[in-house]
């Protein structure tokens, strides 16, 4: 009796299964969660209800549990979950599903036989959130929303160590806003925030899902081109131009026509370092900033 009402009091989710997988105990956390009664599931195999449980690691922890007694660990950070609840956090949040750490082991009889096992259940969603969020802090720019430049640094040398060692191709595309302090001077600072995201929501809307857009520093922007040759780049850099050349930045009513120059790097064997790479765009850019600005100059 006391054991039935700790077991429906506790706030985590308690299930017990015997030999053949069967839901014997299924207590009040998992009915609130999965909005399937006690009586409802008593007696089934767990992977009538639950489909996604009848794979090779739950029926391998399952098996270890009733024949050697060892314990399974289902981690969040691995496995995310392993019964398919809705996310119960209230903050906003990307996991469609309430992120769980689980426990399985062994409950014994009086003749020390194992009857049974249990898994047990716990919410750490507003965890995983928190640590997502906290990851996205040390990538992303806090103003613009794209990658920031510690994560560029980062990946880029990833991606140079990756193409010396195996081959491929890789560019990189730096572009900055041309005249963006007469922006600030003449119509604020608001609204120079307001350009720098609109520049970087409407590059992001153009470029593949395998390239990076990184904001490098003040105005001046990266997009990091996998697996892109050279002239490959250089057609990708003047769709960029042209995008931000036709934007009208409605601000406080006042249209804003703003243009940018680009520089266009592209690695090759005079290419020795992630720095020389990094070197050779910048040039680039600042070579079309001294011709004239609003154009794509590539590397020398």
């Amino acid at each position: 009796m006391i054991f039935n009402q700790i077991f429906d009091a506790i706030n985590i989710g308690l299930v017990i299964l015997d030999r053949d997988l069967k839901v014997q105990k299924w207590n009040r956390w998992m009915e609130v969660h999965s909005g399937i009664t006690e009586e409802k599931i008593i007696g089934s195999p767990i992977f009538e209800t639950f489909p996604n449980l009848n794979n090779p690691k739950f029926q391998r922890s399952c098996k270890s549990v009733f024949s050697f007694g060892n314990f399974g660990f289902f981690s969040q950070k691995l496995h995310h979950y392993l019964f398919p609840f809705k996310s119960t956090s209230y903050f906003e949040s990307t996991f469609e599903y309430m992120q769980q750490n689980c426990v399985m082991g062994p409950l014994r009889d009086e003749n020390n036989f194992i009857q049974n096992l249990f898994i047990y259940i716990q919410d750490v969603t507003e965890v995983a959130v928190y640590e997502h969020k906290l990851v996205e802090l040390n990538l992303k720019d806090g103003l613009t929303g794209i990658f920031n430049r510690r994560y560029f640094e980062v990946k880029l040398r990833e991606e140079f160590g990756r193409c010396k060692r195996y081959g491929g191709e890789l560019s990189l595309v730096m572009f900055d806003i041309d005249f963006f302090k007469k922006v600030n001077d003449g119509y604020g600072h608001q609204c120079g925030d307001f350009v720098l995201k609109s520049v970087s929501s409407r590059i992001s809307s153009i470029i593949r899902n395998v390239d990076y857009l990184f904001r490098y520093g003040g105005e001046e922007f990266c997009c990091m081109l996998p697996e892109t040759k050279f002239d490959g780049a250089m057609q990708a850099a003047e769709r960029f131009r042209n995008a931000v050349m036709e934007m009208e930045n409605n601000f406080n009513q006042a249209i804003i026509k703003i243009t940018i120059s680009l520089g266009v790097a592209g690695l090759n064997d005079e290419v020795g370092s992630a720095e020389v790479f990094i070197q050779k765009a910048d040039e680039a850019l600042y070579r079309a900033k001294r011709e004239g600005r609003n154009r794509v100059m590539p590397m020398s």
